[in-house]
């Protein structure tokens, strides 16, 4: 259904010059012997019409003059030098159409050659190019369609687009239209099945066509395959989450003593409280609320030792992103747990801000937590070797001017230099003598794959400042 507005070939030619030699003669001996039959040389446009689906441009005039040569001399011979006016006029009249159907002819084969030129050049792009009606049938479909889906231009031609290609919207079709007819354009990714039975992934861009009276008549639509693109950064997004788990592990093994010691008060609570069970039981007469009290104790003791458990193993976990509304305070307040022995071994005090309201937000819980322990971590390690009096990490969320959940690591450690901060989100920089470079660009991956962004903040007062926010997302009313 290629458009192809070229002059016809040589082929063509060769059939039509005859026709066109045949047709003048007679119209020129029907001129000659029957010169009151009216203007039959007007009949010389038809000949100037075959020359234009003949020739070029130079065969097109020299066929117009060859018409104007017959006219004047069918007058010649008829009337010699004394044509009436009558003869004369329908002369005129005939050079006259033959000369403004040659123009015709000349322009409309110019603008022709133009079109074919320009769809010429749309079958040298690798994007698929098609229109279609406002129905979805397809009236064009240039050579890069052909090597994207397979089907060829004279197949796809009168077809409905998305039954062919069997698209799969990112949002309804009625929607997608909606916004076309409002705006003109849409663009976005489709799925699209192949001729083969193989699927594309395309971004695709939508053109709207409208008369002078704006009223819609077709929609250019111009795909760009990104399959491979998509392949690739599903890979990408393999790997760092592989890295991820992996840093996870590290991580977890740095923070061993925490970990133990978080595991060991609980323990030590329920050893605790089930001795004084035994010894409120036996007694003369049991003190049954004690044990009652006890009890309940040692139920939270080993509620809270679950919950420990729990998060190092979520933590420890290999497995796929699970996206979901999270509360950033909750992931905070879970993540404080297990650095808070290293918070005490270094003699760190922390402070924690917290608004009262809820910061909810979309994202992953584990991978949330791995930045926020791998920032305080970072802040601890910055303070571990320092004779400051001041030894504190301050971590405070809140709601943003953009209206976004932020959070903020603030320790009073000797600080970064600017040079140093320009690198630390890059893979394999590190500022640690044992320290491999990949935490910070982790972290700088993750909150990224979540929409949001992680930076460091200037502090002339000393210290470091990390900061990041995430997209927050108004919780469902319903």
């Amino acid at each position: 259904m290629r458009h192809r507005l070229s002059p016809p070939a040589s082929g063509n030619s060769r059939l039509v010059a005859p026709l066109a030699i045949l047709l003048a003669a007679g119209i020129f001996v029907v001129d000659t012997i029957d010169p009151f039959s009216g203007a039959v040389a007007v009949l010389y446009v038809v000949v100037i019409l075959l020359a234009g689906a003949a020739f070029h441009r130079r065969g097109i005039v020299l066929c117009s003059f060859a018409c104007v040569a017959l006219t004047l001399l069918s007058l010649w011979i008829v009337h010699g030098g004394e044509a009436s006016g009558g003869a004369l006029s329908r002369c005129l009249m005939s050079i006259a159409a033959i000369a403004i159907t040659t123009l015709l002819v000349l322009k409309n084969q110019s603008t022709s050659t133009d079109l074919s030129e320009k769809a010429q050049l749309l079958d040298l792009t690798h994007d698929a190019i098609f229109v279609r009606s406002m129905g979805g049938l397809i009236s064009y479909w240039n050579r890069g369609a052909e090597a994207i889906y397979g089907w060829s231009a004279g197949h796809a031609a009168g077809k409905s687009t998305h039954q062919l290609l069997q698209t799969v919207f990112p949002a309804s079709l009625n929607e997608i239209n909606r916004e076309l007819l409002s705006s003109g354009r849409w663009g976005g990714e489709l799925v699209h099945t192949k001729r083969d039975g193989s699927v594309v992934v395309v971004s695709s861009r939508w053109s709207l066509k409208k008369d002078a009276d704006g009223k819609p008549l077709a929609v250019l639509e111009t795909n760009t395959d990104i399959s491979q693109r998509r392949r690739a950064e599903t890979e990408v997004l393999k790997a760092q989450a592989e890295l991820a788990h992996v840093t996870r592990l590290t991580t977890l093994g740095e923070l061993t003593a925490s970990i133990v010691h978080e595991v060991n008060q609980p323990l030590a609570g329920i050893v605790m409280n089930g001795e004084a069970c035994l010894r409120w039981i036996d007694r003369d007469k049991p003190d049954l609320d004690e044990v009652r009290s006890a009890v309940k104790r040692s139920i939270a003791d080993a509620q809270r030792a679950s919950d420990i458990v729990h998060r190092i193993r979520a933590l420890s976990r290999k497995g796929d992103i699970q996206m979901a509304l999270v509360d950033v305070n909750e992931i905070v307040n879970e993540s404080l747990v297990l650095v808070q022995h290293e918070l005490v071994a270094n003699r760190i005090t922390l402070k924690l801000d917290q608004g009262n309201r809820p910061l909810p937000a979309l994202g992953d819980r584990i991978q949330l937590q791995q930045v926020l322990i791998n920032l305080l971590i970072n802040g601890v390690q910055a303070m571990a070797s320092s004779n400051s009096d001041l030894r504190e990490i301050l971590v405070t969320t809140s709601i943003d001017e953009s209206n976004q959940a932020n959070v903020r690591v603030q320790d009073s450690g000797p600080g970064i230099d600017p040079d140093s901060a320009r690198q630390l989100f890059k893979a394999f920089f590190t500022t640690k003598a044992d320290g491999i470079g990949m935490g910070l660009s982790i972290c700088r991956s993750i909150i990224e794959s979540h929409g949001g962004r992680v930076w460091i903040v200037p502090n002339p007062g000393g210290g470091a400042i990390f900061q990041f926010s995430l997209p927050r997302v108004e919780k469902d009313a319903g």
